[in-house]
């Protein structure tokens, strides 16, 4: 027997104990029954690093960009509560700076970097322009 042939008369034979399994009901109340699947597509990694990547996925470690990124995520929705125009001033630049610093990281293209946050842009939109205290 040639290895198509063979690997065809396994999955023949796999599907017919399935199917003699579903009959026979041994597929049914499973946990999870009627719910979609959960899967990780990790595809884009290397199979050397999948098993590193899940450990410290569920370790809830995030790669340095990552964590940088949801960092100025955080600053950013803090910003938008912000009343006090100086207080707002410093946290548009802790913002800046870590997007700088971000876009520092990358090695990639200028184009996926992200862009920084203009104070004239936060005064427009607040409608008052004083001088920052120092």
């Amino acid at each position: 027997m040639s290895r198509p042939n063979v690997f065809a008369a396994l999955g023949r034979l796999a599907e017919e104990r399935i199917r003699d399994a579903i009959q026979r009901g041994e597929f049914d109340n499973l946990p999870g029954s009627g719910k979609p699947l959960i899967l990780e597509d990790d595809r884009h990694i290397p199979d050397d690093l999948r098993l590193a990547y899940k450990i410290l996925k569920n370790a809830d470690c995030l790669p340095p960009e990552l964590e940088l990124k949801k960092e100025i995520r955080k600053a950013e929705e803090l910003l938008s509560s912000v009343a006090d125009e100086g207080e707002k001033y410093r946290q548009l630049q802790k913002v800046n700076f870590l997007i700088m610093k971000l876009n520092e990281m990358r090695k990639g293209s200028v184009q996926w970097e992200e862009k920084q946050i203009y104070y004239a842009k936060i005064v427009d939109k607040v409608g008052v322009r004083k001088v920052p205290e120092k």
